[in-house]
């Protein structure tokens, strides 16, 4: 029996090897741009990506977890045209690591060359980094980028170089134009351009009221719709839906039509912003992306620069003198789901008067002991549970049944690959590009080391002393206390994919021990509630986080009219 269990294990072996043998001779690839798309020599980072799909460009396929395509990334340097870009089975990929690990076959590959600029800091540092072209900082669809046209490869059958050309360049994206109820706004921020050493700017897409022009002495409140880059504002259309609309299912919750189902929520907002039961005020979506991310986390930081301060002091002032609002703290407020969930809370701790309320919806992690599924200040290793005969790998996306399908390794190996030094524009990345204290070189120093998960604690406690909001929230309340009582909302479902209401429990512990003042806030869970739930009880989560502005907007105006202070103006605007 022994024996035959021994057999079955050996053959088993051989025939999981033989099922996806490697190629015999590790390939490798020559890339080269031509003067047609390039002139001059260029910095940036060399994306190979490989795959089986040919139904859309291999570069819009590149994901972490179990359905990964292969890529492959290297810095280069001052490459000239015409000049060879060689990657070997040297050059880190993910999710195998070389190309030596490659299986033999046939390959949809497609090359990418993700173009650098070099920034002379106000510090005196020097930099190179992908300035954001209008999309958003997103390597597979920045302008000015250069692409090869995909082709199907043959991996194993030769040892000699593929050779790829670089012979397309990313078109530009017009900028979106101003419509009756939305204007677009760009400011050069003073702080932000002495800190990059060149013009940095600012933007935002402004909802005016319904009467805006009508009520010329109206002065409204003002409301910051916090989140990733938009390209115009989101979720309003003032016609109905196209009727002749080819239906498209939701990627992440199989809901057929969900293309229609957003236009229907987008005109039912229209209709509901024009109509009596919302406030009149101003909703604002800022555009503040930059090299290392679509947008800047809205807080000050050593290696993004003074975005918090910007954006407080310079952009927000400029649109309430452009579109009449209020200008004072007890007239603005905070929103925004994820990332824009970290921002609204995280702002209305660090600017505690200039902002009246918050309402954070399935924020990014507010308590770094929690920061996913990894105690970035007790944990040795953030990519796997270490005992002293095994080890279990953190996960990092789960569906609310708790399957795991991505984990920790597999993000951060991939955005390794996408760009080192934190210059990936993935999300852990921005974390330590804004939590972390810029390093010697000045690129971010990082949380973790990139490959093995080994974490340092001493940047830990920069990030904690920093950017931890419940750590900062108990360290300081005694001062922060009086300011915030009543302003922190917090919304989360109990079953985030990515394990942020973990965090948020650790937060409402402190909250719900405050004295002197009492926070006098809430914070709310959803039963079995995945990313990104925002406190709809009644709907599903694919409708209600559509409906952040007409969910919110009677929060704010309660929060406001309870709030005011004696004399402030509450009848301009309520018309």
């Amino acid at each position: 029996m022994k024996k035959a269990l021994l057999a079955l294990v050996c053959l088993t072996a051989v025939a999981c090897q033989s099922s996806e043998t490697s190629a015999p001779t590790a390939p490798s690839f020559a890339v080269s741009f031509g003067k047609s798309v390039s002139e001059t020599a260029l910095d940036g980072r060399l994306l190979l990506i490989l795959s089986k799909d040919d139904g859309r460009e291999p570069r819009l396929q590149v994901r972490p977890g179990v359905d990964a395509v292969q890529i492959f990334g290297m810095n280069v340097d001052d490459i000239d045209p015409g000049e060879a870009m060689v990657l070997d089975e040297s050059v880190f990929g993910y999710p195998h690591n070389s190309l030596s690990e490659v299986p033999a076959g046939e390959y949809f590959v497609q090359a990418v060359l993700h173009k650098y600029d070099i920034f002379n800091l106000g510090n005196g540092k020097t930099v190179k980094l992908p300035m954001d072209q209008g999309e958003g900082q997103q390597w597979a669809e920045s302008p000015g980028n250069l692409l090869s046209e995909p082709r199907l490869i043959k991996v194993g059958s030769s040892s000699d170089p593929i050779a790829i050309e670089l012979d397309q360049v990313i078109e530009a994206i017009e900028p979106p134009a101003d419509t009756e109820f939305i204007k677009h706004v760009q400011i050069r921020s003073e702080m932000l351009s002495e800190f990059w050493g060149r013009d940095m700017y600012l933007g935002a897409h402004v909802l005016l009221p319904a009467g805006f022009n009508e009520h010329p002495d109206a002065r409204y409140p003002l409301a910051v719709f916090h989140g990733h880059f938009p390209a115009d504002f989101a979720g309003f259309q003032t016609e109905p839906p196209d009727e002749n609309l080819e239906c498209e299912s939701s990627n992440n919750d199989d809901v057929v039509c969900y293309n229609r189902i957003r236009q229907e929520e987008a005109y039912d907002f229209y209709q509901k912003w024009v109509g009596p039961d919302l406030p009149r005020m101003l909703i604002i979506q800022i555009q503040h992306a930059n090299p290392y991310y679509d947008d800047s986390y809205a807080v000050n930081s050593e290696n993004l620069g003074p975005y918090g301060d910007a954006i407080t002091y310079e952009l927000i002032p400029y649109i309430e003198d452009q579109f009449r609002g209020i200008g004072e703290g007890w007239a603005r407020f905070l929103y925004g789901g994820s990332t824009g969930g970290w921002e609204a809370f995280g702002v209305q701790v660090l600017y505690p008067d200039e902002f009246n309320g918050t309402f954070a919806s399935c924020p990014d992690s507010l308590d770094f002991r929690h920061y996913s599924a990894t105690n970035i200040y007790t944990d040795q290793n953030a990519y796997r549970m270490q005992g002293d005969f095994n080890t279990v790998e953190r996960p990092a996306y789960r569906d609310y049944l708790g399957n795991i399908s991505v984990t920790m390794e597999d993000e951060n190996h991939m955005e390794l690959v996408i760009g080192d030094k934190s210059r990936s524009g993935g999300q852990w990345d921005v974390w330590e590009a804004v939590y972390s204290p810029m390093g010697d070189d000045g690129y971010p120093l990082r949380i973790w080391d990139k490959v093995t998960g080994e974490i340092d604690h001493e940047v830990a406690e920069h990030w904690k002393d920093n950017y931890d909001m419940r750590h900062i929230l108990q360290r300081d309340w005694e001062t922060l206390g009086p300011k915030l009582e009543g302003k922190l909302h917090v919304f989360v479902g109990d079953m985030d994919n990515y394990h942020l209401n973990n965090a948020v429990y650790l937060l409402e512990d402190f909250l719900e021990s405050t004295t002197e003042p009492y926070y006098g806030g809430f914070i709310d869970y959803g039963d079995r509630q995945e990313h990104c739930w925002n406190g709809d009880q009644e709907n599903p989560n694919y409708i209600s986080r559509l409906r952040y502005n007409s969910m919110y907007i009677p929060r704010i105006l309660d929060r406001l009219l309870t709030t005011a202070p004696e004399g402030a103006d509450l009848t301009s605007w309520r018309y």
